[in-house]
């Protein structure tokens, strides 16, 4: 169990390979199956590759936030400026360490960064509207359901193999500030 002061910073191209490896860890597979966040049961293969971390770490106003401790990645999440509003999302904590509080810290982190860095107002994110436990936990974090829905992306596989045919994404939202 990581015992130094949490640390953090932005993701670096170095940082790509464990951040993939922390976010598949977080969703999919048996090893997701340590923490509460997992979605293997809703989708199967990958959550995301290397290519969409890189495009998220080179993206022009987005920062993939990571938080470390004793100098190894444990969470992470992408913000992302939308101008009046900043959208969080790939937000992963190692499954052996939810449930303890990190992830209050991270959320904590990155809507102050919004706030503090980009003057956002608003921070948003969507939500595989079947996740009811997740979606309770971010309204108790100050989250409201919109009952606005995005399709899922049936047909792209990187984003999932999913095992259901009525999934779909609900538009989440908290103000800052």
């Amino acid at each position: 169990m990581p015992t130094g002061q949490l640390v953090f910073r932005s993701a670096t191209d170095a940082d790509i390979p464990a951040l993939v490896a922390l976010i598949e860890s977080a969703y999919r597979g048996d090893a997701s199956r340590a923490g509460w966040t997992t979605e293997a049961d809703l989708l199967e293969g990958q959550r995301t590759d290397p290519e969409g971390v890189a495009d998220v770490v080179h993206r022009k106003d987005s920062r993939l936030l990571v938080a470390e401790r004793d100098g190894e990645p444990i969470a992470c999440c992408h913000l992302e400026d939308r101008g009046d509003h900043a959208y969080f999302g790939m937000f992963a904590v190692r499954p052996t360490l939810q449930g303890g509080g990190l992830g209050k810290m991270i959320i904590a982190e990155a809507e102050r960064a919004a706030h503090a860095e980009w003057g956002a107002r608003e921070m948003r994110m969507t939500v595989i509207r079947q996740r009811t436990e997740l979606i309770a936990w971010y309204e108790r974090r100050g989250y409201r359901r919109t009952g606005e829905l995005s399709p899922f992306p049936y047909g792209d596989e990187r984003f999932g193999l999913p095992q259901r045919a009525d999934l779909a994404f609900e538009l989440l939202v908290k103000p800052l500030g």
